[in-house]
């Protein structure tokens, strides 16, 4: 496997990531598991919140993609796909955890994108009954709509 062909997997394990993440938070994580990602929207939380299961669960695939190609990670897809989506939960991390939410060390920036992602997830947060409101994404959403935010 040619090296942009690594990195396009790479990408698409993020982008990837990004469509999934969208879908499940939407439909499963404020359908069916509502019981759990509720304890993410109630407006006081602990240190660790029950919602996050849902980020080991994706951890651990990230996980296991990469421990399947390790042998040669460089002409293995499922090492790609795998480091796409720990690229996309190292992002979600500092971008959702830290910066939007304030949890564990919290942290300012200036960074217009990210004050934009920032006002787009608190207006998902407007509200804590299940039905939710949009955005559902972290990344994927219109940003015309906030851009004077």
């Amino acid at each position: 496997m040619a090296i942009l062909e690594f990195i396009g997997w790479v990408v698409c394990g993020f982008a990837g990531m990004e469509v999934i993440s969208y879908l499940v938070h939407r439909f499963v994580f404020h359908g069916l598991l509502w019981e759990i990602h509720q304890t993410h929207h109630k407006p006081t939380h602990g240190a660790f919140e029950l919602n996050d299961l849902f980020s080991l669960f994706f951890g651990a695939v990230s996980i296991y993609l990469m421990y399947r190609g390790m042998e040669a990670p460089v002409e293995s897809m499922s090492f790609a796909i795998g480091l796409g989506i720990a690229i996309y939960g190292l992002l979600y991390f500092v971008i959702h955890d830290l910066f939007a939410h304030k949890r564990f060390m919290p942290f300012k920036s200036d960074s217009k994108i990210m004050r934009l992602i920032r006002y787009a997830h608190q207006r998902h947060h407007q509200s804590i009954d299940k039905e939710g409101q949009e955005p559902f994404g972290l990344f994927l959403f219109p940003y015309y709509k906030y851009k004077n935010k």
